[in-house]
């Protein structure tokens, strides 16, 4: 999620997968459907990814750095890659989300470390997305053993080619019996919603600028795949009242796998006056964000939550459970406990 106007830190998103499972594919769709946000771009290997495609994507600017010295995680240190980030995330590129493609050989736990180390305070770790391609999945496993490890690092995992699968269920339960709760989406060719990755930002708000957006709107794709919403759910959710902390926590402990995506702002009412929290998750990623309310803004909560396969009105009665009672809390310091686990300060599960 990204806010410039009130100085919200950039997501840093890691996209991990074993050489041929569609890295760049998928990176090269986000670019295209990015929704009016500015992606920029951490790539391993140039020849391997579109740089023009990227440089109008970014608005004409600088939002690629392109490395070319081998493996991400062993070639830089946390160090240096502050460097390559704090290039991508300083005011004047405008970047809304920046996209780290490791090499196909990478630990992503590494990169996740490395990121989680940086000392940008203008960044933010914004989750792990592995990409396996469902075709080669049982021949990539016996190969590379380490897949397990990283699937099990995973925040959402993208099973891409499934058209080239006869029956691609086996391969889709596989992959869930391997995660920890991770988000696990079918993909072809790469397309998933980036909304399930960031935040994107309505087209009209980049006056001036070329976008894919405006240059793919009549073209092929557009025709073939107008909606990328259209098979999956998604359910709104606004409350007056303030959310008790404990029982948000605990819904969020307990969603659904196919549960892909949650965002939106919360309003915690007398635990914290001063502050609305927005919340991002990306499959089993979580992460809140604290900021002041805006002056004369409406005090409410304000939920977006994507999935497929949900029980929207299952999730919607948990939500309306989680609604507090009006009992006054200010005295329960440990109340907001489990949400602040969750803010950046808090250690990170996946280091």
């Amino acid at each position: 999620m990204s806010e410039r106007s009130s100085g919200r830190q950039i997501p840093v998103v890691v996209l991990a997968g074993f050489l041929g499972s569609g890295k760049t594919t998928l990176l090269n769709h986000l670019l295209h459907r990015s929704g009016g946000s500015r992606i920029g771009a951490v790539v391993n290997d140039f020849g391997a990814v579109e740089i023009d495609a990227m440089a109008v994507a970014g608005a004409l600017g600088d939002s690629t750095v392109s490395l070319g010295n081998g493996c991400l995680c062993c070639a830089v240190d946390a160090s240096e890659l502050d460097e390559y980030l704090e290039r991508l995330a300083r005011p004047s590129a405008g970047i809304d989300v920046i996209v780290i493609e490791a090499s196909g050989l990478a630990e992503p736990q590494e990169l996740v470390r490395m990121v989680l180390a940086s000392e940008l305070p203008n960044i933010v770790y914004g989750g792990l997305v592995e990409v396996v391609d469902a075709a080669e999945f049982d021949e990539t496993r016996a190969a590379h053993p380490g897949l397990d490890r990283h699937l099990a690092l995973a925040d959402l995992v993208v099973v891409n080619k499934i058209d080239r699968v006869h029956d691609p269920e086996p391969v889709l339960k596989t992959v869930g019996d391997l995660v920890d709760r991770a988000a696990v989406v079918p993909a072809t060719h790469g397309r998933v919603d980036p909304e399930f990755l960031f935040d994107c930002r309505p087209s009209e708000e980049r006056i001036g600028q070329l976008s894919f957006d405006d240059l793919h709107r009549d073209g092929p794709e557009h025709d073939t795949h107008p909606h990328l919403h259209a098979g999956y759910d998604s359910l709104s959710f606004v409350s007056e009242q303030p959310l008790d902390p404990r029982r948000l926590i605990a819904f969020l402990d307990s969603r659904p796998a196919g549960l892909y995506r949650i965002k939106g702002y919360v309003d915690f009412g007398p635990y914290d006056v001063r502050n609305r929290y927005a919340v991002h998750a990306v499959g089993r990623f979580l992460r809140f964000y604290p900021e002041p309310w805006p002056a004369g803004a409406g005090r409410a909560t304000q939920l977006v939550l994507i999935g497929t396969g949900l029980d929207t009105g299952a999730l919607r009665a948990e939500l309306d459970g989680c609604v507090s009672d009006g009992a006054p809390h200010t005295d329960d310091e440990a109340g907001m406990w489990g949400v602040l686990r969750y803010v950046q300060e808090a250690e990170d599960p996946a280091a």
